[in-house]
């Protein structure tokens, strides 16, 4: 008889880095929306807020890193393609569409400005297609990475030197980030196709990060090795350039003369390269939570990790409903503006917790799952395996060698 194959291990890492990463974007959007009830909008509390927006900012590329690494592992050897669209339109489109509504729907009972029934239609049929409502944008970019991953698996299987992909990526994400922030503002774009316009939502924008994930998860041991070996140095410019993002933002603001939206961009050279080694950085923070669990972790931590990775998506989705609710009790609390700063924990916390329970109760309860892209009746089981991005993380065998 045949030996059975063997299983490959589970990544306790990548769970955390789930964890790490869509926390981090509910405290991006939490402290938005203290700073939008500030008024002294020169005062040193919004100012501080303000300066330290991009600190946090590394969140989204880290979702995008994390996207190409699962995928990866989950169908790099895979050729049928057919089924991965099927499976993986399934998983990300219903939830796509079902949040689109519902919030919509939301947004305008609660009479929120711009928001009415007379639009409700064609504003709806807009979200869906530009993903510029309620932070879907990830959602699209997500779809958009699904159409070109077959050719992506190709690269790597048709080019040995699969470090050359990776250096000729980071070279042209530099180039992209630097053209979007020095070239663009320059440039008349209105009669441009709106997917090249509006570059947020373009899978290209994000090319390096999808190559990074989908490096490492061919070469996953050497990466962790490499991670492991340096992370003195990879910690100290993590730290550096993370204090760094304040004087940085300044120097937008006050020498470049840039708007506030434009100086916290994440497409920039500075922060293309803040991303990255924070990326290797919160992997480190991974391996030590596996390293942990391993010996003595609290039941109670290990469940709250697991969990939160499997939930992860489904608190992006439904992040919105604590933020609404969020800013509905902000309005009724009338405090100086250092108030406001030292309400943040409390904020956070109550967007935490609501987000959370709202995912994990879709998580649980049937039929709700298919809101979080994890559906539990068995009319949907054909789209229950790999139904998101961030799903299984032991699929394939890892490469202990680098090409």
């Amino acid at each position: 008889m045949a030996d059975k194959p063997k299983r490959q291990p589970y990544l306790h890492e990548v769970d955390l880095m789930r964890i790490i990463f869509i926390f981090g974007v509910l405290l991006n959007h939490t402290t938005t929306a203290f700073t939008q009830q500030m008024v002294d909008a020169e005062g040193w509390a919004h100012m501080s807020l303000l300066a330290t927006h991009l600190l946090i900012h590394f969140t989204r590329m880290g979702f995008m890193f994390m996207s190409g690494l699962v995928l990866t592992l989950n169908y790099y050897g895979r050729h049928d393609w057919p089924t991965f669209f099927k499976k993986r339109f399934a998983g990300s489109g219903w939830p796509y569409l079902l949040w689109n509504f519902l919030l919509l729907f939301m947004a305008t009972v609660l009479m929120q400005p711009g928001f009415t029934w007379a639009k409700f239609g064609p504003t709806y049929l807009i979200a869906l297609l530009h993903g510029d409502q309620f932070y879907m944008y990830y959602i699209l970019v997500t779809m958009q990475l699904y159409v070109v991953f077959p050719a992506m698996m190709w690269l790597f299987r048709r080019v040995d030197r699969h470090v050359a992909i990776l250096a000729v990526s980071a070279l042209i994400q530099l180039a992209v980030v630097a053209t979007i922030k020095y070239g663009y503002p320059h440039i008349d774009r209105s009669a441009w196709p709106w997917w090249f316009a509006a570059y947020g939502v373009n899978v290209f924008t994000y090319q390096f990060y999808f190559i990074f994930g989908a490096f490492t998860a061919r070469h996953y041991q050497a990466v962790v090795a490499f991670i492991r070996r340096h992370i003195r140095p990879l910690a100290t410019i993590t730290g550096l350039m993370s204090i760094g993002t304040v004087p940085y933002y300044f120097w937008n603001r006050q020498v470049l003369g840039l708007t506030h939206d434009a100086a916290v961009s994440p497409h920039q050279p500075y922060m293309f390269i803040y991303d990255t080694v924070m990326i290797c950085f919160v992997f480190w923070v991974g391996l030590q939570y596996a390293d942990w669990r391993q010996r003595d972790i609290p039941p109670r931590v290990e469940w709250f990790v697991k969990t939160g990775s499997k939930v992860s998506f489904g608190i992006y989705l439904d992040q919105t409903i604590g933020l609404t609710l969020l800013r509905a009790l902000l309005v009724s609390v009338h405090v100086p503006d250092w108030g406001y700063l030292v309400l943040i924990p409390v904020g956070y916390i109550f967007v935490l917790a609501v987000s959370f329970g709202i995912a994990y109760f879709c998580y649980k309860v049937p039929p709700f799952g298919l809101l979080i892209g994890r559906p539990q009746w068995h009319i949907l089981k054909k789209n229950r395996k790999g139904a998101i991005a961030h799903d299984r993380t032991q699929s394939v065998p890892v490469s202990p060698t680098t090409k």
